[in-house]
């Protein structure tokens, strides 16, 4: 199975990028759009000049809990820039979104609570709703991660999004908003507690 097949057999459609503006990106953006993959992982990301966003990472079932993820993000940390990703809310008759949460929140990554994140996709034209995580080693504001975010999409999901998909996604201010206000808890704070507490 190739890098794309992984990442398609095990995200939901509606947060996949088609291969086409995966390896667009790869080729055209090569400066910021990266991979790193082995039989063990696929990791995709953008570096910025001041910020990392993982677009997607996955890790071999079988090989999970082995420290290939933190590995994966230790080296994205490395690089001492704030790292920012999409998350889906817990579901906990998914298993698996609240193991990544888990993962994520000992890796030290905090949940910017006042980022509203709704896209709408373009393969099933369902509105698709994540959190945002971060972490900075210099303690950066949510304020800070949203105008990080705004670039991101910008110049990553949307890229060249009429020419690949036939239609454009939405305006970044229909997707993103940044409200100190919002009524949202902490999802990593909402975590069931394990049952060997």
């Amino acid at each position: 199975m190739n890098w794309y097949e992984k990442l398609n057999k095990y995200f939901p459609i509606e947060e996949m990028k088609s291969r086409e503006h995966m390896e667009r990106l790869l080729k055209e953006q090569g400066e910021v759009y990266k991979k790193d993959e082995s039989d063990e992982h696929v990791l995709m990301y953008a570096e910025f000049n001041s910020f990392i966003f993982i677009d997607y990472v996955w890790v071999s079932a079988k090989t999970r809990g082995k420290g290939i993820g933190h590995k994966l993000i230790q080296k994205l940390k490395d690089k001492g820039k704030p790292i920012i990703l999409e998350v889906e809310p817990v579901d906990y008759e998914d298993t698996d979104t609240e193991k990544r949460l888990r993962f994520y929140q000992k890796e030290g990554f905090e949940h910017a609570k006042s980022i509203g994140y709704a896209r709408r996709s373009l393969a099933t034209n369902e509105l698709n709703e994540m959190e945002i995580l971060f972490w900075s080693p210099e303690h950066e504001s949510e304020a800070s991660i949203y105008e990080k975010m705004r670039e991101m999409y910008q110049k990553i999901h949307t890229y060249k999004d009429k020419e690949l998909y036939g239609k454009s996604y939405q305006h970044v201010d229909e997707v993103l908003t940044l409200d100190e206000d919002r009524d949202m808890d902490n999802i990593l704070n909402a975590l069931k507690k394990p049952e060997n507490a």
